[in-house]
């Protein structure tokens, strides 16, 4: 994630000179990067303006001796980390401490963060965690930090989700006697168009579905399976829950 969001940075024209990535066993991607100008594991420790925590909430402990290095009691800590309260970001950072999540489509400028912030976070420094955010999508800001784990299960995990789908709409269709190739491509455009589509409109999901949706037709015959008892709704219901109660789990 960390890595999307910093590709998203750097294509809306942030200076890759004054990025550091701390990175024990970088991949070839922020290798990549590093060739751009980024500075990959310096030497120096001085202490930075902002410092993005995008490291996994289990090695994040282990990291936090590594992470003070770059800190100022006034640095502004933006962690992007699931399941990781303020409380554990102050003890173990220190820092002015932004809790955020955002999700993978910030790569492309299309992501969508919610942020929290500790109640010792400055106006200018809300400002520049929003525009570091904005940067790769929309940001939502919310007060209360009990909303950070349904907010993880529906929006930092839901693009699997959505990927989930167009394997599955693709599964289905060789079912269906499709070729491989021919119904991977119908899927995958399918739900990229309609993502698309749902993103230039107005209208509400409910009401775009409907417009597809013909009485009697072959359509209405699929969401008749779809939203039946046993169908989606009560399947998402669980699976956002069982996303949830992880990423409570996560903060123990």
């Amino acid at each position: 994630m960390g890595g999307a969001m910093l590709t998203g940075w750097l294509a809306g024209g942030l200076d890759a000179t004054r990025v550091v990535v701390i990175e024990p066993s970088p991949s070839d991607e922020i290798k990549a990067l590093a060739a751009k100008g980024v500075r990959l594991n310096p030497k120096d420790t001085t202490a930075a303006d902002t410092l993005v925590v995008a490291v996994k909430p289990q090695t994040f402990r282990e990291a936090g001796p590594v992470l003070r290095s770059f800190l100022a009691p006034t640095t502004l800590v933006v962690s992007i980390m699931a399941g990781t309260p303020i409380a554990a970001l102050e003890e173990v950072c220190g820092g002015m401490v932004v809790r955020a999540m955002p999700n993978t489509p910030a790569a492309i400028g299309r992501g969508i963060t919610v942020a929290v912030p500790a109640k010792n976070v400055s106006a200018a420094q809300r400002a520049t965690a929003d525009a570091l955010l904005r940067a790769t999508g929309s940001v939502e800001w919310v007060e209360d930090e009990s909303l950070m784990d349904a907010v993880t299960a529906v929006s930092g995990s839901g693009p699997a989700y959505v990927f989930l789908l167009a394997e599955e709409l693709a599964r289905a269709g060789v079912e269906a006697g499709l070729p491989e190739a021919l119904a991977t491509r119908l899927a995958r455009e399918t739900v990229a168009g309609s993502g698309e589509l749902l993103h230039r409109s107005d209208l509400p999901s409910a009401t775009l579905r409907q417009n597809v949706t013909s009485p009697g037709g072959t359509t209405a015959a699929a969401l008749s399976v779809l939203m039946a008892g046993d169908g989606m709704q009560p399947l998402m219901i669980k699976a956002i829950a069982a996303a949830t109660k992880r990423s409570k789990e996560l903060a123990k």
